[in-house]
């Protein structure tokens, strides 16, 4: 059933048309991915689809009755209510209680926020997964999503993924995660000079079908076909899953990238990396770190030894608030460790970008302000002008001109980066470059890393930047040490899931003081004492499965219950004692784990 209908629709902003004689529609069911530029009139489709635009001409019909959920990027949120009425509104405590599918939402969503705490006092980040929470929480037919991602890590965007492929509900999302997008859309729209070009499948079979069309139309330039064949020989070589079921000839796809070499050149940019960097890039010995400096806040690291290397390009994972900003700082100088000792290679030439943009002068010129750093850069083996990297970063003609203090806050952060490579770096670290940032300029950015060579450290949520750009994964798993996952961020997912990994609750405990009376521990382990740990880490893990079925079965007995008052809080108070039995455990097995050094 059609529920959404868009007929020869036409909408401008002043001059500057951003929908010219669209038609199309929406079916039950369908999950349509929306990508395009940034200000090429993405958000103004979703506006107009869900009504709360009126176009400038054209027509737009909807199936009488039609529930649609849309969450904007505008903040709609009273500042005066509070978590629980905006999310649950007038649902009484035992009814969302004993809804497992409420419990849900909330407990990855906004499961560390207080629902009685007032939208006012809330962060950002917090007010985003609140709205999110209140839209997925409602019944709809339509559900339009603008960004959905901002502020989830990469555990909440993989539950939100599956989440949204679970429900019956039509979906349009505008979202520059492009993991995202192929975990769950089966349709694709370009929003392109005011046109919606339609493509079947996710983004990588949207890739696939952008490329063909070029091929056979032999319209686009020399440059884009070659940024495209390298993110199609990418997407190929990497899991079969990436891939959705395109309907249309892979074949003359596959003939385009026969010959394409791996987007980088990893032995020669090794070799270049080692020729500039030396044998010593960052070496952490026996070091302990906390998040809120020397003994505040949740320890990072405990007794951590690792190694980054010449052209190492490692990313690095953890949930929020695991301190993965606070090892980039760390290695960039800025926070010293507890204890133990950070060598730093004497040959480093540090990029740095936080998530707090440095001071640019709001009244210089954008090109003025990359040239005072350097007019040209040596990547790889090319040479680019400050201008032509502006304007492979988007900063396209009179754009360049502009006055730094006119940028939004994604551009400053796209200006703040091409500064750090103009400065000529041997080692970057990255804390969420990627943002505000759309599809063809995070292309754009991925072409220009695959030809820097050096040392990379990257901190992001956007799982396919993250994949694209890095060799290897690195995660902080709240056990204190950096742990490496050959199997990237499908293993990181996986330990979460199993339980394997430190939860961010338990992360982020303060440890217990230790009594006065402790004795001093032994330097190590004997055989037998390290097998005895061992048999107690697999009783503790056995307890921890049973305590975990325990509960799954007293919440499938709260909803069953969902109308019996008397009978919901017996059930309540058990669900209690076996969660605080739980935790018991859980820091029991911490405290056997650290002994055993897993």
């Amino acid at each position: 059933m059609n529920l959404v209908n868009l007929e020869s629709v036409s909408h401008a902003y002043g001059p500057k048309p951003l929908l010219t004689e669209v038609s199309l529609g929406i079916d039950e069911g369908e999950r349509i991915g929306v990508v395009g530029r940034n200000g090429g009139g993405k958000t103004t489709l979703l506006r107009v689809i869900a009504g709360d635009v009126s176009p400038d001409s054209g027509r737009v019909t909807r199936t009488r009755g039609l529930r649609v959920g849309f969450l904007s990027q505008q903040d709609l949120l009273d500042p005066g209510s509070t978590v629980r009425d905006l999310v649950l509104g007038d649902m009484a405590e035992h009814e969302w209680a004993g809804d497992q599918g409420v419990r849900e939402i909330l407990g990855n969503l906004i499961g560390d926020i207080d629902l009685d705490a007032k939208a006012g006092d809330l962060s950002g980040g917090e007010r985003r997964r609140t709205a999110l929470a209140r839209l997925l929480i409602g019944e709809h037919d339509l559900i339009m999503l603008d960004e959905p991602t901002n502020h989830l890590d990469i555990e909440a965007i993989a539950w939100l993924a599956a989440h949204l492929s679970a429900r019956k509900s039509a979906l349009v999302v505008v979202t520059h995660d492009r993991w995202f997008l192929d975990a769950v859309s089966t349709r694709t729209w370009e929003v392109v000079d005011g046109r919606v070009e339609r493509y079947e499948g996710g983004y990588a079979a949207y890739v696939l079908a952008k490329a063909e069309r070029a091929r056979i139309a032999q319209a686009a330039e020399e440059r884009r076909q070659n940024l495209m064949r390298k993110e199609i020989a990418w997407l190929r070589r990497g899991p079969p899953a990436r891939t959705s079921k395109p309907k249309f000839r892979v074949e003359a796809a596959q003939a385009l990238i026969a010959n394409e070499p791996p987007p980088r050149e990893t032995v020669e940019l090794l070799k270049f990396a080692s020729a500039r960097l030396g044998k010593t890039v960052y070496d952490l010995e026996d070091v302990t770190l906390h998040a809120g400096g020397p003994g505040a806040g949740p320890k990072v690291l405990d007794d951590c030894t690792w190694q980054f290397g010449p052209g190492d390009r490692v990313g690095l994972i953890g949930v929020n608030g695991s301190g993965k900003s606070s090892v980039l700082r760390l290695l960039a100088g800025t926070v010293t460790p507890d204890s133990g000792r950070v060598v730093k290679g004497r040959t480093v030439r540090l990029a740095h970008l936080s998530q707090e943009l440095a001071e640019l002068d709001p009244t210089r010129r954008v090109l003025e302000t990359v040239e005072e750093i350097r007019k040209y850069v040596q990547v790889g083996k090319r040479e680019w002008s400050a201008s032509q990297l502006l304007e492979r970063l988007g900063f396209k003609g009179e754009a360049q001109w502009k006055v730094v203090g006119d940028l939004s806050g994604g551009e400053r952060r796209r200006l703040q980066l091409l500064r750090l490579l103009m400065d000529d770096p041997n080692v970057l670290l990255l804390d969420e470059p990627t943002n505000d940032l759309d599809i063809e300029t995070l292309n754009e950015l991925e072409d220009l890393l695959d030809g820097w060579p050096g040392t990379l450290v990257l901190v992001s949520h956007d799982r396919y930047f993250l994949e694209r750009v890095t060799d290897r994964c690195v995660a902080l798993l709240g056990d204190g040490k950096l742990s490496l996952l050959p199997g990237g961020v499908d293993e990181y997912l996986e330990r979460r899931a199993a339980g394997t990994a430190v939860t961010a609750r338990l992360a982020a405990r303060p440890e217990p003081s230790a009594p006065e009376t402790a004795p001093e521990e032994t330097p190590g382990l004997s055989a037998k004492e390290e097998r005895e740990l061992r048999k107690e880490l697999n009783r503790l893990e056995r307890q921890l499965d049973k305590l975990a079925g325990q509960e799954a079965k007293l919440h499938a007995e709260m909803a069953d219950a969902a109308g019996d008052y008397e009978k919901l809080g017996d059930l309540d108070a058990r669900l209690r004692d076996v969660l605080a039995q739980k935790e018991d455990v859980e820091t029991e097995w911490l405290e056997v784990a650290d002994r055993l050094g897993d």
